[in-house]
């Protein structure tokens, strides 16, 4: 299988080894291009990332350098699906359009008005989403991290979706916490249905990862009452200040201690 991080640290040891490492079946997310562009940077000689193969020639040593990272597709893609969601006409900062992949493409399908310049992306929804399909895969595929974000969507669009999970085993996790909020969902093997419902109502759900714990937020905001949010150490793995950021948008969410 295809792997970012895999590809990323032997990328990082390549650098370093002695003579010419060739690294087949790589990763081309936009992650592992600025990887390349911050060891290049560095003293680094390495050519084809962005494809299925790189080759690197390791050097004696790196120097040091200053290097701005790429911004967060997937944080910048969960907020697009709180906006599919919920509605409204949110402008997302410092983001580039070229590194969001098929997400931008599934947010149109969804009745999405996405507008871009040179700064962000503008997304605006009106009225409930429309159902999308999909199948994940590696980029420039449907990212797997964006799946349980797009199944909060669906969950409350008008019509059935399919969605196929064809990266990770057991990403299916945040469906019974769904459930518990009236969601239409069944699983069979790798495959989800998801039926939307005209509105959800809240419950107490647990987060089991760090997609499935942004998904819950999203499902949570579209439920009608109060719902609490468990194990959210997950979610601070990937997005900072979540709560604040929504909140300045109209949401109404509260950290809480146990």
């Amino acid at each position: 299988m295809v792997t970012v991080t895999g590809t990323e640290n032997l990328m990082m040891a390549s650098t370093l080894a002695e003579g010419i490492t060739v690294i087949e079946n790589a990763a081309q997310e936009p992650e592992i291009i600025d990887l390349a562009n911050f060891l290049r940077s560095m003293g680094a000689n390495i050519v084809g990332d962005g494809t299925n193969t790189i080759e690197i020639e390791g050097k004696k040593r790196l120097t040091s350098t200053a290097h701005n990272i790429i911004s967060d597709r997937i944080e910048a893609g969960t907020y697009m699906c709180a906006v599919a969601a919920c509605g409204g006409d949110v402008y997302i900062k410092n983001i580039d359009s070229s590194y969001m992949g098929m997400t931008l493409q599934k947010l149109n399908e969804c009745g999405g008005k996405i507008t871009e310049d040179k700064k962000g992306i503008r997304v605006k929804f009106s009225g409930k989403p429309k159902p999308v399909n999909f199948q994940t895969a590696p980029f420039p595929g449907f990212p797997t991290d964006m799946q349980a974000q797009f199944m909060a969507v669906n969950s409350i669009a008008e019509g059935t979706s399919i969605i196929k999970e064809c990266i990770f085993e057991n990403r299916f996790m945040h469906v019974q916490e769904m459930l518990r909020l009236g969601a239409k969902i069944s699983v069979r093997g790798g495959t989800a249905f998801v039926t939307g419902v005209d509105f959800l109502k809240a419950a107490g759900v647990m987060a089991t990862d760090l997609r499935a714990s942004a998904s819950l937020v999203i499902v949570a905001m579209t439920a009608v009452g109060f719902s609490i949010i468990d194990r959210i150490y997950h979610l601070d793995r990937g997005y900072e200040q979540m709560d604040k950021k929504l909140n300045s948008l109209g949401a109404d969410i509260e950290r809480i201690k146990d």
